[in-house]
C-alpha cells in the first residue's frame, strides 16, 4: 500500500532517548508528558525529554536504592522521587532555593505508596492502599503541609491530568471506580460508579485490571473507557470498548459501546477526539467517532469503526551517529510491537528502540475510504486540522470526473452552512452579552472560538468556485444533462422565515519499571495549501459569512458558467441577472440544513 492508504502515522519528530537496559531505566510522566532515563539509580545521571522541550534537563542523584517513580511538578520547579513504599523524597529545582533534600511519609500507619500525582506546581497526591492523601508543597520550608486525605481500600489508580480527576480501583473484585478531582488546593468527592464485568467472577481477586481501563476528554467531556474482551450479550461476537460519561456534577453514565468484532491484545488512544484502537495480533487500528450516528437501544449507543482496519504508516528510524555512518538507510520500526507502550491520549513509547512518538490522522486518505460524503462531512468538520480537506472534497465534487450528484453537493453544502450559521449565532450572541456587560459579570462567559470548520463564502470561492469559471461551457452542459435539467440543486436547503440579520487484553511495561502505573499494548491537496489566506488557519479570527449571502465584491467573469453548473446560488445575486427570481433571492437566506 501506498502512502495514501494510511489513515494513522507516527510523527515525523519524536522524542528520542536512551533506550531501556539493565543499567538505564525508563520512566514516562503523564502530566509533563517527560521521559526520564535514570541510569544506576540516578547516580550516574538523569536525562529528562519531553515532545514540548527545547533542551533536555539533565542531573545527578544519590543512589538510595531503586527507583518506583519519579516526576517533576508542573512548571518542574519540584522534583518527587519514590525508592520505598512508605516515603517520597523532593528536590527544589527553583533558583537561589535550598537544593537539600527532603522527604515526607504518608500519614496512614500501615499503608503502602502506590504511587503519586502532582496537580499543580505545588500540589501533590499521594495514593497509598488504603486511599488518598493531598498534600500542599511548600519548597522554601523544605516540608509538606496536609490539606486532606481519605480512607479507602484502593487496589491501582489512574490520573488524567487534563482534567485532574484520579480514579481509584476499590472493593474486592475492583470493579466499583471512585473518582476525586483536585482544583486550587480542594480535593472533591465524585460519585462513584461499578463497571459492568462480561460475567460474575467465581473468584474473589481482582478481576478488573487497569491495563483494561482508560481516561480520556473526548469532545469536552471526560471518558473512562473500559475494554471489555467478552461482550456481555452471547451474540454479539469479539471484544467491545465500553464509554462512560463521567461530569463534574451528577453520576456517571454508560453513553456508547464500541464494537470491535474480534478478540486478542489492544490498546487504546484518542486522537482529535477519536478512540484509535490497536489490535496487536492483526497488526492494525480502527477509529471510533462517537459524534457520528450509530445504533441507540434507549440507553446506550453502539457504534462500529468509521474506516476499514489499516496498519499504521510504515515509519523508517533514522540511523545516528557520526556523519559517515548517517548516510545508511534508516531502519524500519517495527509497529504494534511488544516493547510498546501507549498512554493517554496520543502517546507511543518504544522502551527497547528508545523512542517516544505522538499518534495522528490523516485526513487526506479518509476522503477516498469514505465514499458517503454526508457522512464524510460529518468526520471532516469535527476534526482541527479540516478546512484544506473540505474545500478539496467540495471542488473534487464540483468538478472533474468524479462529480457528485447535485442532492449530494446540496446535502454537502447544507452542514457548511449550518456549521458556519453555528458560529454567526454564537459570536453574535457574545457580542450582545458583551455590549450588555454580562462578561465581566460572568467568568463562564467566553468568545466563540472559530475553528477551520467555519468556512465562508470567501472562502468557497476563492478555493472552489473560482476554478469553475476556466472550464468549458460544454463542460458545465455536459453536468447539467448527466444530473437532470429539471433538479433543483439547492432544493431542501431553503428554510422560509430564516434570514442572516445582523451581519452579513495484554501488555507490557518499560523495563518493569513506570512512572505511575499505567499499561497497556505488550497531503496537502495540490496547488491549493499555499494560497490559503492566513486567516483560514484554525482559531483564526474575523468575521464569517454564510456560504450563500453576499459575497465579497470580486469581478465574476462568465457568471453564467456557474449558473449552468448548478451553483449559482453562491454567486451574488446582482452579479446573475439571468437567474431564477428563486435561486436569486435565495442568496439572502441563510441555511440552517439539518447535519
Amino acid at each position: 500500500m501506498g502512502e495514501e492508504d494510511y489513515y494513522l502515522e507516527l510523527c515525523e519528530r519524536p522524542v528520542h532517548f536512551e533506550k531501556a537496559n539493565h543499567v538505564n531505566c525508563v520512566f514516562f510522566d503523564e502530566a509533563n508528558k517527560q521521559v526520564f532515563a535514570v541510569r544506576s539509580g540516578g547516580a550516574t545521571g538523569v536525562v529528562v525529554k519531553g515532545p514540548d522541550d527545547r533542551n533536555s534537563i539533565s542531573f545527578r542523584m544519590e543512589d538510595k536504592g531503586e527507583v518506583k517513580c519519579i516526576k517533576f511538578s508542573l512548571e518542574n520547579k519540584i522534583l518527587a522521587v519514590q525508592r520505598t513504599s512508605k516515603a517520597v523524597e523532593f528536590s527544589n529545582f527553583i533558583p537561589d532555593s535550598s537544593q537539600l533534600e527532603y522527604t515526607q511519609e504518608c500519614k496512614t500507619k500501615n499503608a503502602s505508596i502506590l504511587g503519586f500525582c502532582w496537580t499543580s506546581s505545588t500540589e501533590i497526591v499521594f495514593i497509598t492502599d488504603q486511599g488518598v492523601e493531598f498534600y500542599q508543597v511548600l519548597p522554601e520550608k523544605r516540608s509538606l503541609k496536609l490539606l486532606k486525605s481519605q480512607s479507602l481500600n484502593v487496589n491501582w489508580y489512574l490520573h488524567c491530568p487534563e482534567s485532574a480527576v484520579i480514579l481509584l480501583s476499590t472493593t474486592v473484585l475492583g470493579s466499583v471506580l471512585q473518582p476525586f478531582h483536585f482544583r486550587a488546593g480542594t480535593m472533591t468527592k465524585l460519585p462513584k460508579f461499578e463497571i459492568e464485568l462480561p460475567a460474575a467472577p467465581k473468584s474473589t481477586k481482582v478481576s478488573l485490571s487497569e491495563r483494561d481501563i482508560a481516561m480520556a476528554t473526548i469532545y469536552g467531556q471526560l471518558y473512562v473507557l473500559f475494554l471489555r474482551h467478552h461482550a456481555r450479550a452471547a451474540s454479539s461476537a469479539g471484544a467491545e470498548v465500553v464509554l462512560y460519561h463521567l461530569p463534574r456534577e451528577g453520576a456517571c453514565k454508560k453513553t456508547h459501546i464500541l464494537k470491535l468484532g474480534r478478540t486478542g491484545k489492544f490498546a487504546l488512544n484518542v486522537v482529535d477526539n477519536l478512540v484509535v484502537v490497536h489490535h496487536q495480533d492483526t497488526e492494525t487500528s480502527v477509529i471510533f467517532d462517537i459524534k457520528l450516528r450509530g445504533e441507540f437501544d434507549g440507553t446506550v449507543t453502539f457504534h462500529h469503526p468509521v474506516l476499514p482496519a489499516r496498519s499504521i504508516q510504515p515509519y523508517q528510524i533514522p540511523v545516528a551517529g557520526p556523519a559517515p555512518v548517517t548516510s545508511q538507510s534508516p531502519v524500519p520500526c517495527k509497529l504494534y510491537s511488544s516493547s510498546w507502550i501507549v498512554f493517554q491520549p496520543d502517546i507511543i513509547i518504544s522502551a527497547s528502540q528508545g523512542y517516544l512518538w505522538n499518534l495522528q490522522v490523516k485526513l487526506q486518505p479518509i476522503v477516498n475510504l469514505l465514499p458517503d460524503k454526508g457522512r464524510l462531512m460529518d468526520f471532516l468538520l469535527q476534526r482541527k486540522e479540516c478546512k484544506r480537506v473540505i474545500l478539496a472534497v467540495c471542488s473534487q465534487m464540483l468538478s472533474g470526473p468524479d462529480r457528485a450528484a447535485l442532492p449530494v453537493v446540496a446535502t454537502v453544502f447544507d452542514k457548511l452552512n449550518q456549521e458556519c450559521k453555528r458560529y454567526l449565532d454564537a459570536e453574535q450572541s457574545y457580542a450582545a452579552a458583551a455590549e450588555a456587560g454580562q462578561s465581566r459579570c460572568s467568568p463562564l462567559l467566553r468568545r466563540p472560538m472559530r475553528t477551520q470548520a467555519v468556512i465562508d463564502q470567501s472562502d468557497m470561492y476563492t478555493h472552489v468556485l473560482s476554478a469553475l469559471t476556466e472550464k468549458k461551457v460544454s463542460d458545465c452542459r455536459q453536468l447539467l444533462w448527466t444530473e437532470g435539467l429539471g433538479t433543483d440543486p439547492w432544493k431542501g436547503l431553503r428554510k422560509p422565515g430564516l434570514r442572516t440579520a445582523g451581519y452579513s487484553g495484554d501488555a507490557t511495561e518499560v523495563c518493569g519499571r513506570r512512572a505511575d502505573g499505567v499499561h497497556s499494548l505488550s497531503e496537502p491537496v495540490p496547488g491549493s495549501s499555499a494560497a490559503l489566506p492566513a486567516r483560514t488557519r484554525h482559531q483564526d479570527a474575523g468575521p464569517a459569512q454564510p456560504l450563500l449571502h453576499a459575497a465579497p465584491a470580486a469581478a465574476v467573469p462568465r457568471a453564467q458558467r456557474l449558473q449552468a453548473s448548478g451553483v449559482s446560488a453562491v454567486v451574488p445575486g446582482e452579479l446573475l441577472p439571468s437567474c431564477s427570481p428563486a435561486v436569486a433571492g435565495h442568496a439572502e437566506a441563510a441555511l440552517d440544513g439539518e447535519r
